[in-house]
């Protein structure tokens, strides 16, 4: 781990990363791709300096409350977060200044916070987004090896069911030939039922591979999945979207079960959603 200076937190869109790199180590992160510039070693996770202090100063310029995302880059929710509290520092001052929160992970450790997500979604609003790829909790080691399980993240979205805080999915990447299957896609529909989710976010059953990703991809299909690799560079060659042999079954599969429970799966559909603020009606004084 090893600290930056930056001027800014927020992007234009109102996107925010604490952090730059990540020590989950799924073996898909297209967020090793080369093209995002990240010039330290992925690991050594890097911290932007005083977040929380840049972060209020930039929310005091906006105009008017809106929806403050984070985690589409880089997890907040890391093994660091524990000892630093940065991600907490931020969402404090997210809730003081009264926007909204979008935070996206796969980690448990984001039960630590309900009290303050809680809190922010009574002043406002906040949505919590968990990505689920693969309902076997064996494979879930292997593609996800340091981070919380499938069956760990869908006790977090029960536990934000029960607190009223809603909750999105992320199903992606679904990786071909190794979980592209009926039997994986309805369990994880299962527990997104169960845990009454507002939406589904998935562009397809497929991944996608670039420099960088794709490099650290295939080198972990070598040590799990001997001759995948080569399967996978038959089919694809060095194509940026790899998608399933299965996706119109799968997609068909997917639209249906979302139709009848009444979830969100299209994708414009749940990132207006995300990023529509809402003012809540209940004031909670928690810090």
């Amino acid at each position: 781990m090893h600290y930056a200076e930056y001027k800014t937190i927020l992007s234009p869109q109102n996107g925010m990363n604490v952090f730059r790199g990540c020590t989950h180590g799924c073996i898909y992160c297209d967020a090793r791709s080369d093209c995002y510039q990240i010039n330290h070693v992925f690991e050594d996770v890097e911290v932007k300096k005083d977040a929380a202090r840049i972060l209020e100063e930039q929310l005091r310029h906006r105009r008017q409350p809106c929806m403050v995302s984070t985690g589409a880059m880089c997890d907040p929710y890391i093994p660091l977060e524990e000892e630093l509290r940065v991600t907490r520092d931020c969402f404090e001052v997210i809730y003081r200044q009264g926007f909204g929160l979008a935070v996206l992970t796969k980690s448990a450790r984001i039960l630590r916070d309900i009290d303050l997500l809680a809190a922010i979604n009574a002043k406002t609003k906040c949505v919590v987004q968990m990505t689920l790829t693969t309902h076997d909790e064996d494979l879930c080691r292997i593609l996800e090896p340091n981070v919380s399980t499938t069956a760990e993240r869908f006790f977090v979205l029960e536990q934000m069911r029960d607190a009223g805080i809603p909750t999105v999915v992320w199903l992606s990447p679904i990786l071909p030939f190794i979980n592209d299957t009926e039997e994986n896609l309805l369990g994880i529909l299962d527990y997104c039922v169960s845990a009454r989710v507002r939406g589904i976010i998935c562009f397809g059953f497929g991944l996608t591979l670039r420099g960088g990703d794709r490099e650290y991809f295939y080198a972990a299909l070598d040590r799990h999945f001997p001759g995948m690799r080569e399967r996978y560079e038959s089919a694809f060659g060095g194509s940026y979207s790899c998608m399933s042999p299965n996706n119109a079954r799968l997609s068909g599969i997917y639209r249906s079960v979302c139709e009848k429970n009444g979830i969100m799966h299209r994708t414009e559909d749940v990132f207006a959603y995300l990023k529509r603020f809402e003012s809540g009606v209940q004031q909670l004084s928690l810090l």
